[in-house]
């Protein structure tokens, strides 16, 4: 049996260039901008309660080459008391992913499902850090189902075009 494993896996084995295997790798990841406001400081570090925090996300892909993509996480996160804002911090974090082989509808829900999930963590410490290095205690997101919103956002668009007359646009 192993021989039979070994020959399957060596008849299938192309030169470099001629493979026609699915392939996805993360090739560079980096902080394509930061911003850290503390306008109130520092006076905010002496107010009474606990700040409501409120988290913005957004997703954007660009095209760099055919088989390379930027993935784009955005997330601004605001803590405001009663008495003004305590911070406020937006970052934009990018990874080029190469994707080779891969069918549109698979590498569509890739690049705005599950990559914005291998990245998250990585964006979750920069915030963190920004957020501590703003004279607060590091705030630690909580995780986000990427895949889960991908597929409800998937589903309410074809909702959406399913409801809409033929004629209209």
């Amino acid at each position: 049996m192993a021989e039979l494993q070994g020959n399957i896996v060596s008849d299938n084995l192309k030169a470099n260039g001629e493979d026609t295997a699915p392939a996805v790798g993360m090739l560079s990841q980096y902080i394509k901008d930061l911003s850290v406001e503390n306008p109130n400081a520092p006076h905010s570090y002496s107010w009474e309660g606990s700040p409501q925090i409120d988290v913005q996300v957004n997703i954007e892909v660009h095209s760099v080459s055919d088989e390379v993509n930027e993935v784009l996480l955005k997330l601004g996160v605001k803590a405001e008391a009663e008495q003004g804002v305590h911070f406020n911090v937006e970052l934009e974090y990018a990874t080029l992913f190469g994707l080779r082989n891969v069918e549109p509808q698979h590498a569509h829900q890739f690049l705005f499902g599950e990559a914005p999930r291998l990245m998250f963590p990585f964006a979750r410490r920069v915030v963190a850090d920004a957020v501590r290095d703003a004279g607060y205690p590091p705030l630690v997101l909580e995780p986000i189902d990427f895949n889960g919103l991908y597929m409800q956002q998937l589903a309410q668009a074809q909702a959406t075009a399913e409801a809409q007359p033929a004629g209209e646009a």
